[in-house]
């Protein structure tokens, strides 16, 4: 049997975080003695059955034998039983099961969710960029943009405007058992903190890239699987056009189109992943192929990157068990749980992660799940585990990657607004995105050394700069009358 019914508790946990792995195997310890003697009077197909997969159903051997302690051979026949009853109503039954979901294809709007609105149709301008800020300086006011960014709409407005950053938005929250993903474009357009210079580098990625919101992928928040197909078609449409795709979703379903959508351009197996994560999200054995646990075993399954250029950070919690590591292992992939940390020391862990995903090949996509940061600093998302990055931690290293390698797309997934009454969530999610945009826009100006600091912002040099500023005349006058109305 590939997949044993668990306990309860332990399958709900599995079907939450995605995946359904079956347990690991272990050899059956010597019997109890009167156990043995109950087991002497079942069958031998039975006996054997009970041996085989008792284990699975209950979680450990030892924990079968107390289950079955003092019971009849009657009682532990009807344990057996309903061992096999269970398994066998688990399966597909073609005479009541669905084997897909039937659509109304006769209607005459089947595809109208995610039709292109047909320029004849659309407002007659020049291809590029739009500014919609009715103010000069506009900041907050106005039409909320991600990164306060001029829009776009089509792939001409990304040719023609230069444009080397599209951030777009994937409201899609089908993947997940706990809603309102959907809403995590909608936050982060509107959160307080929307771009700007970077302190630690003194860079501002809105003066030196070209950035533009390219408005949200339509999603039929009906089905995941229709949905995710249209999103590989927009995130390779922005790559097609030499742009840099940022997503912005949406559960992690769409890391498999967006990783997928990025090899149709560039090829596959032509660049590496940087997977920030709580979880492992290479889950299978499921009856739906893509949910929010299941797209880094999908993306690998198919080819579109290999399993070798795919690095995981900040794994924690139950899930996955020694199976999972145990996969990662034989399909040659990189990891870094938050055990790691605790052993080694975020210092080596970083600087471990950063030489990794250098290897192989130059071009790099992110995948940041923000459930990979403490809940402290992001209560809005669906899963969260505590014992997480800090932002402290967080902010460092995805700039650092952003400046080291040649990125060719971004996302940062799971935020659920729903979830945080504050502005907290919304707010640490930009200053991720943004991190990556800091390290992007660094690279363009010639700094490739992740580690970079300005020297403005990280050494005062005092007192030698006050005396020379005040020698030079460049310190403040002292004036006792600033501020009043002049007489």
């Amino acid at each position: 049997m590939n997949n044993p019914v668990r306990p309860v508790l332990l399958g709900t946990l599995l079907m939450v975080l995605g995946a359904a792995p079956s347990i690991a195997d272990e050899e059956v310890p010597e019997l109890p003695s009167e156990l043995q003697t109950t087991l002497d009077a079942l069958s031998a197909e039975k006996r054997e059955y009970l041996l085989e997969e008792g284990e699975g159903f209950v979680g450990t051997w030892e924990k079968l034998f107390v289950r079955l302690r003092g019971k009849s051979a009657e009682e532990v026949e009807a344990f057996v039983d309903a061992m096999q009853y269970l398994e066998n109503a688990s399966k597909f039954n073609p005479e009541t099961d669905m084997a897909s979901i039937p659509l109304n294809t006769e209607i005459e709007d089947f595809n109208g969710w995610k039709l292109m609105n047909p320029k004849a149709l659309a407002t007659q301008r020049e291809p590029g960029p739009i500014y919609l800020s009715y103010y000069a300086r506009g900041g907050r006011s106005g039409v909320q943009t991600f990164a306060g960014a001029p829009v776009a709409i089509y792939p001409e407005d990304l040719v023609a405007g230069d444009v080397e950053v599209a951030i777009v938005g994937a409201p899609l929250d089908m993947g997940t058992y706990y809603r309102g993903q959907r809403f995590g474009p909608q936050a982060m357009r509107t959160g307080y903190y929307q771009g700007g210079n970077d302190m630690a580098t003194m860079v501002n990625p809105s003066k030196v890239l070209s950035i533009v919101d390219y408005g949200d992928i339509a999603i039929d928040n009906m089905s995941s699987e229709i949905s995710v197909h249209h999103v590989r078609e927009r995130v390779a449409e922005i790559a097609a056009t030499g742009a840099i795709p940022f997503i912005v979703g949406g559960d992690h379903s769409l890391e498999y189109p967006d990783i997928a959508g990025l090899a149709d351009v560039h090829g596959k197996g032509s660049f590496g992943v940087v997977h920030f994560d709580s979880h492992f999200d290479a889950g299978k054995g499921q009856a739906h192929y893509i949910t929010h646990g299941q797209p880094v075993y999908r993306a690998i399954k198919e080819g579109h990157v290999k399993a070798e250029n795919f690095i995981q950070v900040g794994l924690r919690g139950p899930w996955p068990g020694e199976w999972g590591f145990e996969w990662m292992r034989n399909n040659g992939m990189r990891y870094h749980p938050m055990a790691e940390v605790e052993k080694k020391g975020w210092k080596r862990v970083m600087e471990d992660a950063l030489r990794e995903a250098r290897e192989g090949t130059e071009k790099l996509f992110i995948s940041f799940d923000v459930d990979v940061l403490d809940p402290a600093f992001v209560p809005g998302t669906g899963t969260p585990v505590p014992g997480g990055l800090t932002m402290r931690e967080a902010i460092p290293i995805v700039r650092a990657l952003c400046t080291e390698s040649e990125m060719i797309g971004f996302e940062i997934v799971e935020l659920d607004p729903l979830l945080d009454n504050t502005y907290r969530s919304a707010l640490n999610a930009n200053y991720i995105m943004h991190a990556c945009l800091t390290g992007i826009a660094m690279r363009k100006t010639g700094i490739t050394d992740g580690s970079y600091m300005s020297e403005l912002s990280t050494e005062d040099k005092q007192p030698r700069a006050g005396k020379r500023g005040l020698k030079e005349g460049d310190a403040e006058e002292i004036d006792p009358q600033y501020g009043r109305p002049k007489r």
